[in-house]
């Protein structure tokens, strides 16, 4: 999850020290008092999109996942525009197993900004999740194409197109690997020679 920083421009003085001392909460390591800060930040503008978010972030964080989505689904009716919000959601959505939810966020966010390339990787974890294979192939593509030296989404095509009984293209994804994440063309490779599987998406 990723946090947006807008500007407090408009609101009270003690509503931007409130946003001020939250940060430093944060800078500090200490989550509890700046979760804190953001629910008085709330409790005093509920519009706060930027409060919002970071509470979101830190109730996450902190394994309070029910209570982090309820927060993103307000985020994104709040601000529909916002592509990091929508991302935000589908990431949660997509590690705790809502997988249909996940995909519609994640092809939400690259509507409204379709060079997230966490976004596109997301979506190909999703698809592959569902085992729609067919259309996480060319979401991992996308994700290639915005972040190329990421190993991350490599890893996973490779290992869909062998899954997929393309060889060829994973022992290209393979060899690209090769140039640049060596340890983790090693993991593809040790894939690639085990028997054919269905490999998931965990491990990323």
């Amino acid at each position: 999850m990723s946090v947006s920083t807008p500007g407090q421009g408009g609101r009270g003085l003690r509503h931007r020290l409130l946003h001020l001392r939250a940060r430093l909460w944060l800078s500090l390591g200490r989550a509890q008092p700046a979760l804190a800060d953001y629910q008085r930040l709330l409790d005093r503008a509920p519009d706060d999109a930027h409060a919002r978010a970071s509470r979101a972030h830190l109730l996450a964080r902190a394994g309070h996942r029910e209570a982090a989505l309820a927060d993103l689904r307000a985020l994104v009716v709040q601000q529909p525009q916002a592509a990091t919000a929508w991302f935000n959601l589908g990431y949660l959505l997509e590690a705790g197993g809502d997988l249909d939810e996940a995909v519609a966020a994640f092809r939400q966010a690259l509507a409204l900004e379709p060079r997230l390339d966490r976004a596109a990787y997301g979506l190909g974890l999703a698809l592959i999740g569902l085992r729609r294979l067919d259309e996480a192939v060319p979401a991992l593509e996308q994700a290639t194409r915005l972040q190329p030296m990421s190993p991350a989404p490599w890893l996973q095509l490779g290992r869909l197109q062998a899954e997929r009984g393309e060889p060829a293209a994973a022992r290209a994804v393979l060899e690209r690997l090769r140039g640049f994440e060596p340890r983790v063309a090693e993991q593809l490779a040790r894939d690639l020679a085990g028997p054919p599987t269905a490999f998931g998406t965990r491990g990323r």
